[in-house]
Formats: structure tokens, C-alpha cells, sequence
């Protein structure tokens, strides 16, 4: 990794303005920041990490219009950082991709089916086996891709028929974000079979930390259970 390049990524990335960071990053070519945006993933700063979500979502949809292999590439370096095998944990992973298939068609068509699967036990899937992320570190960072989701391709993962059991499975979660993103997801998704589910969140006082619109806000189980079930009830 191009050192120098990767100090000037991370230090635009810490700008708390992210038109200025679109600005800015916009001068590199996107094959150089792959590697920058993968080791901001892992930065101990909130606001950078989520700066590189976002950025790392628009750049590889570029990527994919101008190089679809290579943005394949970085695709499958998400899902092997979520591998066992990898040795590594992930951080970052399923965010970003979540992120990039909001931005692209043809990867949304090829990966998501992935990302579903990583809320899926072993089993039968249509493409693969199920590939359960354990960790509800992990897990937060996967509702957190879906809903995004849900909030440009709601019709589309609500054709996926396992996509709302999926979601409601992580209310009893004793994570509170698991808990908040899940309800707040199911709300995008206008899942009405999430009703009754979602009501029996309305006393959970429990803060949640969300990221949302280059933003980060401090909010309660209870408050995106309720904003959920208004969704639902304007569908």
C-alpha cells in the first residue's frame, strides 16, 4: 500500500464534512483507494469508519462501471474477511458492501444474496448455505446493511421471502443495536407480520448509536421500534 497515499485518505476521511470528503476523494483514481478505504474500516475512530463505509460504497460502484471484475474483486475481499478462514473479523465488511449495492445494480444482483445470507443459519439457500455471523458486533454491522438497503431496494428484499423472518429473529437479541436495527429495518421494509413484534419493543429504554446520512445519533430501542410501526402504519 502506496504509504503516503494511504495518510492522505485517512486524513480527508476524518473531515466531519462528507460532501468535502466526496470532494476530495473524488481526485483519486478508484483502484488506489481500495486498499486505503479497507484500513480505514479497521480505524479506531467512529466518524472515519463510517466516513470510509460511505466512500467505500460509492467507490466501488464507480469501480464497477468502469472495471467489473475489479469490483468483483473487492466484493469477494468483503465476504473473505467475514470467512473463518481469513483470520480476520470483518469489521466494516457487510456495511460497506450494503452500501455498494445501494449504488449499483449488477452488484446488487450478484452479492445480495450473500449478505442475506450471512442472517441465515446453515441450511438450504437458493445459492448457498446460510452463513450466520455469530458475533453481534458483527451482527450490527449486517442489520445495518440491510436496512440501508431497505431504504432504496425495499421491494426487492421484500421478494426475498427469508429477509423478514430474518429480521424479526433478531428482536429478542440481548443487543440492544441488534434489537434498534432490526425493528428499524422491518420498518423500512413496511413488514406488517412485525407489528406485534415491534409493540413489545415500546418499553425498551436501552440508547442506541446509529448512523444515518453522514451522521451519528444517540436514540433507544423504544424510539426506532415506535419509528418503525409509524412506517408501517402509513404503508
Amino acid at each position: 500500500m502506496n504509504r503516503k497515499i494511504k495518510k492522505q485518505v485517512l486524513a480527508v476521511l476524518a473531515v466531519n464534512d462528507l460532501e468535502k470528503i466526496r470532494l476530495e476523494l473524488g481526485k483519486y483514481e478508484e483502484h488506489g483507494l481500495v486498499n486505503p478505504l479497507f484500513s480505514a474500516l479497521l480505524r479506531p475512530e467512529e466518524m472515519l469508519r463510517w466516513h470510509a463505509v460511505t466512500l467505500f460504497g460509492e467507490v466501488v460502484a464507480r469501480l464497477a462501471e468502469k472495471d467489473m471484475e475489479a469490483a468483483r474483486v473487492v466484493m469477494r475481499r468483503f465476504l473473505w474477511s467475514l470467512n473463518d478462514e481469513s483470520g480476520g473479523i470483518g469489521w466494516g465488511a457487510p456495511e460497506a458492501m450494503g452500501e455498494a449495492m445501494v449504488h449499483h445494480d449488477s452488484l446488487c444482483d450478484e452479492y445480495l444474496h450473500m449478505l442475506i445470507s450471512y442472517m441465515l443459519p446453515d441450511g438450504s439457500l437458493e445459492h448457498q448455505d446460510g452463513n450466520y455471523l455469530e458475533l453481534p458486533a458483527l451482527q450490527r454491522g449486517l442489520l445495518w446493511g440491510v436496512g440501508r438497503l431497505a431504504e432504496k431496494r425495499a421491494a426487492l428484499l421484500r421478494e426475498t421471502e427469508s429477509v423478514i423472518p430474518s429480521l424479526l429473529s433478531y428482536l429478542p437479541s440481548a443487543d440492544a443495536a441488534v434489537r434498534g436495527l432490526a425493528a428499524r429495518a422491518l420498518g423500512l421494509l413496511e413488514a406488517v407480520s412485525a407489528v406485534e413484534e415491534l409493540k413489545s419493543l415500546s418499553g425498551d429504554e436501552r440508547k442506541v448509536r446509529i448512523y444515518n446520512e453522514g451522521e451519528v445519533m444517540d436514540t433507544t430501542v423504544m424510539a426506532l421500534a415506535a419509528g418503525a410501526l409509524a412506517k408501517i402504519e402509513e404503508s
